[in-house]
């Protein structure tokens, strides 16, 4: 492999559990990842959660929606199995995708070409039927509405919370003051939104490149006034890190910055 990363640091946003992929690449990359988790997702324990599993168990749902591998958790903590999932499934990402394969031991029945809940939308078939959408409490409206315009009956209820911490971890605070950091990865709108959260008014310094996974990410890195070197395409960590060795490759004739 490749160590066309050597000798760049990279602030890596992704929650703790599900940064081990990423970190692993980059260090093959030659890189030197720095973990500084933006977001921590927590589960939800409420009573329309646990109706809501009930009647998928009992075969009430059409479709079960999947959005991200932090659901499949939730299910695989919640439900007596797979078998209770009786419903067609549809996940948005490989990284969705493969959680439940490994859980249930087959593919989810729909996947979208692009990995965004509008592209999910446009790919849902129309029907009837009850829709199970089991989605993080920040998770923005509109998928529902999408559903329910093709015919669907799309309950909605919190699968998890996610919360943001008060301040970076030490050895992130101190490279960005530094002005160390070549670059920072993020992997959903609320890792972007929880980074500046935490980052508080010191602001960044040394100008490091920010990386997205996708265009909803980079359109949120841009309202909190960033400026986006790249977005993956595809919206995996594979393409993230393609993303990466784009906006840091030197110019023709530069040294490595």
């Amino acid at each position: 492999m490749t160590r066309s990363l050597a000798g760049r640091t990279v602030v890596v946003t992704r929650p703790a559990e599900r940064a081990a992929r990423l970190v692993r690449t980059l260090r093959q990359r030659g890189a030197e990842p720095i973990l500084a988790p933006a977001i921590e997702l927590r589960p939800v324990r409420s009573a329309a959660l646990t109706r809501a599993l009930r009647d998928l168990a009992a075969g009430d749902f059409a479709w079960v929606l999947l959005t991200s591998p932090a659901t499949v958790r939730m299910l695989d903590e919640r439900l007596d199995g797979p078998v209770d999932v009786r419903a067609m499934v549809a996940a948005i990402g490989e990284g969705t995708a493969a959680a439940f394969e490994r859980w249930a031991a087959r593919q989810p029945d729909l996947i979208p070409k692009a990995f965004t809940v509008a592209a999910l939308a446009r790919a849902f078939p129309r029907g009837t039927g009850r829709v199970l959408c089991a989605r993080a409490d920040i998770a923005p409206d509109g998928l529902e509405d999408a559903l329910e315009a093709k015919g669907w009956t799309p309950l909605r209820v919190d699968a998890y919370r996610t919360v943001f911490p008060r301040t970076l971890p030490a050895e992130a605070r101190a490279a960005l003051e530094d002005g160390a950091v070549d670059a920072i990865t993020f992997t959903s709108a609320s890792t972007v939104r929880g980074f500046i959260n935490a980052l508080g008014a010191n602001g960044l310094r040394g100008n490091p490149k920010v990386v997205c996974i996708g265009p909803v990410t980079a359109k949120e890195a841009r309202a909190h006034g960033l400026t986006v070197h790249a977005v993956a395409n595809p919206h995996t960590t594979d393409g993230l890190v393609a993303a990466l060795e784009r906006a840091l490759k030197p110019r023709r004739g530069a040294a490595p910055g």
